[in-house]
């Protein structure tokens, strides 16, 4: 039976974009796929990635036909996406608890959660918010190839 891992929109974007630590998402997804783990996620996965994207573009940083080729890239990656009946109103409790201003982060706590599985973020301040009480929440940075 594969195994599942929840991620989150941080890690695949560092596949598509030149970050400095891209090189870790790199390492880390392919061990992924090398030990037969489904990368899993909550429903708004693609609508962050596209987002991202999107206010690249917006601002420039990225031309449009470059952002629009890694979006199609993107979505091609094996991410389940996954939810339960009381996805929202867990992310919406999660966020309360950790004092997060927004639930969009908290969807993936939920949903780890709810499966029973580790979650990887490439966020630094999600990461330091949750780790003294949710250990099997991993913070990119601290993967080491």
């Amino acid at each position: 039976m594969t195994s599942q891992i929840c991620v989150d929109s941080g890690i695949l974007l560092k596949l598509l974009l030149n970050e400095p630590d891209s090189h870790l998402a790199e390492g880390l997804w392919r061990g992924w796929v090398t030990a037969d783990v489904q990368p899993i996620a909550p429903y708004l996965f693609p609508f962050e990635v596209t987002a991202v994207l999107r206010k690249l573009t917006h601002r420039g940083l990225i031309q449009t036909e470059i952002a629009e080729k890694m979006l199609e890239k993107a979505l091609q990656f094996d991410v389940a996406l996954q939810t339960f009946d009381a996805i929202h109103a867990r992310a919406w409790q999660l966020a309360t608890e950790f004092g997060r201003p927004t639930a969009y982060d908290t969807h993936y706590l939920a949903l780890a959660e709810h499966v029973g599985c580790a979650f990887w973020t490439a966020d630094l301040r999600l990461f330091n918010t949750v780790n003294e009480k949710l250990d099997w929440v991993h913070f990119l940075g601290n993967y080491k190839v």
